[in-house]
């Protein structure tokens, strides 16, 4: 496995090293010991399914606060993605800042996401569908949401989105706290 590391601090590209015959390929898409190796402590609690129809649908941007935060390792199985990955650890150099990294089943590449991070994705392709483990189980009362287009974020998106969900249509605006904790949301007043 190979790991590269974005432009945000601990968020890593994960390529798998296939060996190809004739029947095919096989490859490791995960290894704990590959991941330690990297540096990146990983212990799964949960893996996730998700299949989006249409092509344009946005799912997030999702994470959840302390003491559920999840580290998040996603792949994309069947069409494309892009990926999105918002830094919101306070103290980071990369406060606020944001990528976004195509991920299909063609190019299998894989991301890690680590606490701390928003996280979401938009479909690329009809019929797409991820797959993603995590290091945390869903905990509903710590779950957060940033909006897409909440004008301090100015996210890279490849297209606007065409599909979301209603809590994601109608998060919170983000907003710096300037009392030490590094961000709050405050309710859109439009």
């Amino acid at each position: 496995m190979e790991f590269k590391e974005t432009y945000l601090p601990g968020v890593f590209i994960v390529e798998a090293t296939a060996k190809h015959d004739e029947r095919g390929f096989f490859a490791r898409i995960f290894c704990e010991d590959e991941f330690s190796a990297a540096g990146i402590n990983f212990k799964i609690k949960q893996i996730n399914n998700s299949l989006s129809k249409k092509a344009g649908t946005l799912r997030g941007l999702h994470y959840q606060a302390a003491p559920y935060g999840e580290d998040k390792f996603l792949r994309c199985v069947f069409g494309s993605v892009a990926d999105i990955v918002v830094d919101l650890r306070p103290g980071s150099p990369k406060f606020k800042e944001a990528i976004v990294e195509v991920l299909s089943a063609t190019n299998r590449r894989a991301i890690f996401i680590p606490k701390g991070c928003a996280h979401g994705f938009m479909t690329l392709e009809e019929n797409s569908e991820v797959i993603y483990a995590s290091s945390s189980a869903y905990s509903k009362g710590s779950e957060r949401i940033l909006r897409w287009n909440d004008p301090v974020l100015n996210l890279p998106l490849p297209m606007s989105p065409q599909i979301l969900s209603e809590k994601d249509q109608t998060a919170p605006d983000f907003q710096e706290d300037t009392h030490g904790s590094g961000y709050q949301f405050i309710r859109n007043q439009k």
